[in-house]
């Protein structure tokens, strides 16, 4: 089977899952182990893998995401008991005191503390730091979850061009230069991508104080459209006030080793649930218990995860991506050679929900900067593109296991999140071009 037929069967692949999922003909999981499976039996049946090889390449796509799903399991588990045990109602109290019904303050503390959560750059951290700590407040002000994630993932999008974030030391590392260098032609850009992220927040809270005072007692109709792992009914028999301090302390600790990236995350979340279970609820029938109610959405959710394992699998670690990539780069007429940044930034989001981070940026930018080399573009112009305009859109696409983290613990379904997020993110994605392009970051 050539490289063009490889690559055109990846791109009906992924096509094939996007719309599934937009237009939700199936449940996720289903959607990603069923088309791949057929992706699969194609390329066996063709000659152009053998049965053993796809089966490498699936328990590898599996194994690199693995860890995501079992600390899915165990986060859901850990804010599971703490909201049981009542330490958020104290703190969110707290908070409502500070904000009261400021729908605009809420929005801005939820992008406060998903840009300090994500100076990590972890994705997965930044959503267990954020959406747990916010989701009460919104439930109580009636404020659409689609919001909370949107300014969740334009924060962290920012935040992820850091030297230590993913995507610019790949970058860097296909440059062949130090991160810190790539960042620091990347900083005006990032200056002006945090500028939007504060006035994402400051708009879209402006919009969900417009919708709440337009729907009055309405605005509950949302509540009914999500998939909600917690009762709306507290058992008041479970709570802890008691412990409140511990729980405090427990949570903090859980998130401080988490930034220092000393443990598995995993482990972090399995060790937190183990003492988090045995001090709040004694006796082995009511630990039964408090796992069972929230063993469906930690289940649920990891299965998700490990079927896009084994989506990335068969197109990812096949080597499909590769070529999905070197034939995206071929399409480009050779008039345009030297706009390359501005072509490639300008797409970038929507590659953004074809190419995993590896693909795009160890596949895709390879090719296109050896193609740029003949029209004199600069490779670093190319890779600044890539990697700004890019990463606004990293946490909603649907090959990136971090997004389903993110909507789990939201509560909100993957069609619903890429639909509320796609278009504004990319419209960000092109202001930080053009930003970079008057600020002669990026030039032609």
């Amino acid at each position: 089977m050539s490289d063009t037929i490889l690559a055109l069967l990846g791109f009906a692949t992924v096509i094939t899952v996007i719309v599934l999922l937009l237009r939700n003909v199936t449940v996720p999981a289903l959607a990603f182990v069923s088309v791949s499976t057929i992706t699969a039996a194609i390329l066996v049946a063709t000659g152009a893998f053998t049965l053993d090889e796809m089966a490498g390449f699936i328990k590898e796509g599996v194994k690199g995401v693995h860890g995501t799903a079992i600390l899915f399991i165990f986060s859901v588990l850990f804010f599971g008991v703490m909201t049981d045990a009542g330490m958020f109602d104290k703190i969110i109290g707290a908070l409502m005191k500070k904000v009261g019904n400021n729908v605009v303050g809420v929005a801005l503390m939820t992008c406060l503390i998903a840009i300090i959560g994500h100076l990590d750059g972890g994705g997965a951290s930044t959503f267990l730091i954020t959406i747990p700590a916010m989701l009460p407040v919104y439930k109580r002000l009636h404020m659409r979850r689609e919001t909370l994630l949107l300014i969740c993932v334009t924060s962290m999008g920012v935040m992820n061009l850091l030297p230590w974030g993913g995507p610019t030391m790949r970058a860097a590392s296909v440059l062949g230069v130090e991160s810190n260098d790539l960042w620091s032609q990347i900083l005006p850009m990032q200056i002006v991508g945090l500028v939007l992220a504060v006035g994402t927040a400051i708009f879209w809270g402006l919009q969900e104080k417009k919708r709440i005072a337009k729907l009055g007692d309405a605005a509950v109709e949302d509540v009914g459209k999500y998939d909600d792992s917690d009762s709306e009914e507290k058992n008041n028999e479970l709570a802890r006030p008691k412990n409140f301090i511990f729980n405090v302390i427990l949570t903090l600790a859980v998130i401080i080793v988490l930034v220092m990236d000393i443990f598995p995350s995993y482990y972090v979340f399995m060790v937190g649930c183990a003492l988090g279970i045995l001090v709040n609820y004694r006796g082995k029938k009511l630990q039964n218990s408090i796992i069972k109610s929230h063993a469906s959405a930690g289940l649920s959710m990891a299965s998700t995860i490990l079927c896009a394992g084994v989506f990335l699998g068969v197109l990812s670690k096949s080597g499909i991506m590769e070529k999905m990539a070197i034939m995206m780069a071929s399409v480009i007429p050779a008039s345009l050679g030297r706009f390359l940044p501005v072509i490639i930034g300008v797409l970038s989001v929507p590659l953004a929900l074809l190419f995993d981070t590896d693909s795009y940026f160890y596949g895709l930018l390879p090719v296109l900067i050896s193609v740029g080399n003949q029209f004199g573009v600069n490779p670093a112009h190319i890779a600044i593109a890539m990697v700004v305009c890019r990463n606004c859109a990293t946490f909603i696409s649907p090959v990136a296991p971090a997004t389903y983290l993110g909507i789990g613990l939201a509560g909100v379904e993957i069609k619903d999140h890429i639909k509320y997020c796609f278009g504004w993110q990319w419209g960000v994605s092109i202001v930080c071009l053009v930003a970079g392009l008057i600020l002669g970051v990026i030039h032609f």
